[in-house]
């Protein structure tokens, strides 16, 4: 019903940066908050950050705070984040997210469809 595909992994090097992309199918789009969270080997999904459905407000995990910045272009059916000074421990897959309620969340729970992921890794 819903397609999430990542785009934009790949390797950097600690403080640099890298943008990930997440395109979207469906036509409920502009009404569905939209999430990244990322995982590593042995552990749960970890919440990056959120934006509700027309941008309005967003929601970032205390780590990435003032590093990752989240977007959404509506009229393309796109998710953005910007990832700048990169460390080490942003190592991930990370994953777009949808809810199907248009409020942002912080709760891998709220999210019913999950994209695919894309690795991103960091070196130090």
């Amino acid at each position: 019903q819903v397609q999430l595909v990542e785009s934009g992994g790949g390797v950097a090097q600690a403080g640099g940066s890298l943008r990930l992309s997440c395109a979207a199918s469906g036509r409920t789009f502009s009404t569905s908050a939209m999430g990244w969270f990322r995982q590593v080997p042995g552990k749960e999904s970890e919440f990056v950050a959120s934006v509700n459905y027309n941008g309005a407000n967003t929601y970032y995990a205390d780590k990435v705070k003032g590093r990752f910045t989240i977007s959404r272009d509506n009229a393309r059916n796109t998710v953005a984040l910007q990832m700048n000074s990169l460390k080490p421990e942003d190592t991930g897959v990370y994953h777009c997210t949808r809810r199907s309620s248009g409020l942002a969340s912080t709760r891998a729970v709220d999210f019913d469809s999950w994209g695919q992921g894309t690795q991103v890794t960091v070196s130090s």
